[in-house]
Parts: structure tokens; sequence; C-alpha cells
């Protein structure tokens, strides 16, 4: 067997370096190359049907077919489902024990779709701030779908990152006071101060549905400078008395409850949420048992005699180690991070890493395919300097000529000049477009079996909660009606996903491919050993705009 092995890699290294000797590589840097190449993941095989059994004679084509598999290939090998039961065995396991992750919010009721008033509502993230006068109707009232009255955004630059401690909250609070003060009935005196919500992107430690202690926010960020512990709630409403605004801060949420919020308010079936951006979050709405209870902190006996279920803050994104399925680009952008395995899943989703993984692999392609002229633009040698926007573009373009992308890459990545060197081709666009699909498509597929996992795992807990309860138990009947919601039977329960962020929302074709992926893995059917467990149920997933602002209203409604 070692002499077979042996004898099998020397023949693969041959041909490897022929192949590259034809596209005009020197004998000896083509088996360097082989020797130094990078493993693939075992959670990926190669089959060797797909690499270096032809000698072809388009090796652009051949190493597409490659990437493929290497993406893709472990859905086909009944991987998807694999992976969405590892993820459901480590999200279960971290509802007890890991400090950071599966973090209960303060929100344990869902809006019943009845709140109705105004609200002012707050975003604050690491670019802007947006601060929005929400008018909340009712569910299926007329302009229920558009109930903001008024929204404006201002951008946080470097000059105001640099603001320190209430500088920072006198420059928000002057800019609340600009976007509502004429259009407010409220807030114009103490006695009728104006509510508002708020959906706060930086750390805090929160003490309760409005209460929560500023912490260090980071990205360049010195508000928190001698403000350090101190009430978030407080310090707003305080800024804002200045400017001669009464306001009270009654609910605070993350971006990824705020979308569940959001959404729940006009579709009742909504369960989860999921933010696909820069970065990728999901909330879950589970059962309060399901979540070790040192992970509520000090909240009184009153709220637990009350609350059944919770949204929880999954941070999916630290998620997934060591049961993805990676490829060896991938293992080239986790040598260089500087905290590798901190959030397995996002480096494998995310806007912020799909164009990098697309520029690792792009390299690897020109060295051994000679697309774009076998030369490497020079701007792509900088790390993460090919991002997912232009991917999206060159995605979007499907021209014959692929002008709308050729115009974008050249004026984003353009060719050394002299040399001979052409200027990419739409060849070239074409085989970049083929290999950011089977990346994207990839993504998809990782964030299909989270969103999935979680969905058993709800079923699953509800059915535990359910088997716990006395007939005179108070959360009876809530509990039988979560647990029709997810449960496999015939015909089926509906739940829907809320989603928000850029990837999800504006990169071609997303959205479908995860839709797809998700009907894939609730068509398998079949229970935790594969057993038929009846039914499949369904899970839609839908946009949630101005989910951030609208979730900060809800969350805030359902208080009042």
């Amino acid at each position: 067997m070692p002499l077979d092995s042996a004898m099998t890699s020397i023949r693969d290294a041959i041909v490897t370096a022929l192949k590259s000797l034809l596209r005009g590589k020197s004998f000896l840097r083509a088996l360097l190359a082989f020797w130094t190449a990078s493993p693939v993941t075992t959670a990926v095989p190669v089959d060797p049907q797909h690499v270096g059994t032809k000698a072809n004679a388009d090796p652009a084509a051949d190493f597409l077919a490659e990437a493929e598999h290497l993406l893709l290939g472990y859905i086909d090998a009944g991987g998807l489902k694999q992976l969405a039961r590892g993820l459901k065995t480590q999200f279960r396991e971290r509802l007890w024990s890991n400090p950071v992750c599966m973090l209960p919010s303060y929100n344990s009721q869902l809006p019943t779709g009845d709140e109705v008033g105004q609200f002012l509502a707050l975003d604050v993230g690491g670019s802007t701030l947006r601060v929005a006068l929400v008018h909340l109707r009712g569910r299926g009232a007329p302009g229920s779908e558009n109930n903001i009255i008024r929204m404006d955004t201002f951008k946080i630059d470097n000059d105001v990152r640099g603001l320190r401690g209430r500088e920072f909250f006198d420059w928000m609070a002057e800019r609340i006071h600009r976007t509502v003060a004429k259009d407010s009935a409220r807030g114009h005196r103490p006695e009728h101060p104006l509510l508002m919500g708020l959906a706060w992107s930086f750390p805090i430690t929160q003490t309760s549905s409005k209460g929560g202690k500023l912490s260090v926010m980071g990205k360049g960020f010195l508000a928190n400078d001698g403000l350090m512990g101190e009430d978030l709630g407080e310090i707003i409403e305080t800024a804002c008395k200045k400017q001669g605004l009464y306001v009270e801060l009654s609910a605070i949420v993350n971006d990824s409850s705020a979308a569940l919020l959001s959404e729940a308010y006009t579709t009742p079936s909504t369960r989860f949420s999921l933010i696909l951006g820069t970065g990728s979050n999901i909330a879950a709405y589970l059962p309060v048992t399901t979540i070790d209870r040192p992970k509520f902190g000090d909240r009184p006996d009153s709220w637990h005699e009350k609350a059944s279920h919770v949204i929880v803050n999954t941070e999916a994104s630290m998620f997934g180690q060591g049961i993805l399925p990676l490829t060896k680009w991938d293992k080239v952008l986790k040598a260089a991070h500087d905290r590798p395995d901190f959030q397995p899943i996002e480096q494998l989703v995310s806007g912020y890493y799909l164009g990098e993984i697309c520029r690792l692999a792009l390299l690897d392609a020109i060295q051994s395919t000679g697309v774009f002229g076998g030369v490497v633009p020079p701007s792509l040698r900088t790390p993460y300097s090919l991002d997912t926007e232009t991917l999206s573009v060159i995605e979007a373009d499907t021209s014959p000529t692929l002008t709308t992308a050729l115009q974008t890459f050249t004026a984003r990545h353009p060719s050394p000049g002299g040399g001979g060197v052409p200027p990419p081709t739409p060849a070239d666009l074409s085989f970049l477009r083929t290999l950011a699909s089977h990346i994207t498509r990839r993504s998809a597929s990782v964030v299909a079996a989270a969103i999935f996992a979680l969905w058993e795992l709800k079923a699953e807990a509800e059915a535990e909660l359910l088997a716990t309860l006395s007939l005179s138990s108070p959360f009876l009947a809530e509990t039988e009606a979560e647990l029709r919601m997810v449960a496999r039977r015939p015909g089926g329960g509906k739940t829907t996903v809320a989603f928000n962020g850029s990837v999800v929302e504006q990169y071609p074709g997303y959205s479908e491919r995860l839709q797809e992926y998700v009907d894939g893995l609730l068509a398998e059917g079949g229970g935790e050993d594969g057993e038929d467990i009846g039914g499949r149920g369904s899970i839609e997933l839908v946009a949630a705009r101005e989910s951030s602002l609208r979730g900060a209203a809800v969350a805030l409604a359902c208080l009042a």
C-alpha cells in the first residue's frame, strides 16, 4: 500500500509538471508547486476522477471543475445534512456551556401585531447613525408596511469617532433633535417623553430590557472615555435634554433580535432572523429551559415566571470548528488571520471574507492555468483587495460580452502596463464569474445548514418542554403552538426566517440559492438517526428591510 501510494504521488507530480510545462513554466517550478501546495481538509475528500486524470487542453476548465468539487462536492456526498447535524450538536452544547454565544436577550414576548403608537428608533453602527420616527399602526392596517414617518442618516467619520465621552452623545442628541422635533407630538415636556428604542452595534453589559452599562466600543470610538460602566440610557437621555428634547430609552436590541422582531410584527410565523452582510449572525426564539440559568444573569424571579421563551442571540459566526468543508484556500486565509478560530462559519459565509477566498483561489488559478494572461494584477497581491461587492457586480453581468464586469474589474484591478501583457478578456471574467459563483454557493449552503440546524433544535426543544408541562401550566398553549409551527408532520408547519444584510439582500441570486438549500434539507427528511418522522414543514426566507429601526420600535412597543 505505501509503495502504491508513492507511485501514485509521483505519477500525479509528473502529470502536473508536464501540464504546467506546456503552459510555459519550468519543470522544477511545477514540481515545487506540487510539493508545496496546501492539502485539502479531510472534510472534502478529493475524488481522483475530478483532478489530474486528463491531459486537458483547457486547464482553466480543469481548475473550475476542481474548485467546484472542493467547494461544493461535500453537498452531493450527503455532507450538508451531516454539517447541519454537527452544528445542531454544537448549538445545543453551547446553550449550556459557553458564556459568549447563545445569549438570551430580554425579549421574551413576540409582538402580537396589535401594538400601535409613535416611537423614536435609533440605529447606531460603526459608520452611520440613523434616526427615525416610526409609526406602528397594527398588523394588516393600511400603510403598516411603510411605517417610517421620517428617517435621517448621519455619517460617522473619524472625526466623530474621535469625540470623547459625552461629546459623542451630544453630537448624537443634536441629530436626534434635528430629525424628530417637528414631527413628534411628544418629547417637548418632561411629563410627555418620547419613547425610544435603540439598536446598538457595540458591546454593553445589558442589565434590563432598557438598560446597559457602557463598555469599550472599539472600532476607533472614544465615546466610552470617562463613561465606562455608566448606564447608556441615562447618558443619551441627559444629552437629549440639553437639546430641549425629552426621551426615555426603553428598549435596547442588537441587529439580529431587531430583524426578528421587525418581521414578527407583520408576519406572525417569524421565529428566526439572519444577518448576513459584512458580518453574520442568527437570532432564534427558543424555550427558556434550553438555556443554562447563569446565562440569564441577575434577572428577577418575576421575569422567569412570565417567560417561557426568549429571543437568543446565537452568535452563529462562532460555530463550526472542526466540521466545516474547508479547502486549501480557506487554510491559507486562516493561516494569515489574527484569530483564525474565533469565527469559523463567518470566514466561509460573510461579505468580509468571500472576496478574499476568491482572491486566493484566483491567484492560484493565474499561476497554474494562465488565465488573465498568467499575470496577477498588482492590486490583487494585497490581502482583502478583491471585495465581495466587486464579485456581485461581476455575477450580475449575464451579457455575452460581460462589458460591465470587464469595466468594473479593470477599473479596480488594472493589469500592469508594458511587457505585452494583454488586458483581461471576456473569457477571463467568465472564469472569475464561475469561480465566484462556486464560492458564494458554498456560503449559501453553510448558512442553510445553520438555519436548518436551529430549526430542528427548536422542534426538539419544544417537544422536550411540552413533555414537562402539566395541563394547568400557563405555558402549555403557547408551547403547543410553537411545536405545531416547527414539527415535522403531515402537511407541515410554516416557519419564517427574516433576513437582512448586503450579501443576502443584494448579492445576485444569493437568497434564492439559500432557499433552495434549505428546501433541500427539508426534503431529505429524517431525524437524528435518519428515521422517518413524517411530514416536512416549511421554512420561508423573507427580507426584513430597515429592520434595525423597525425592530427597535417594535421591541419598545412590546414593553409599552
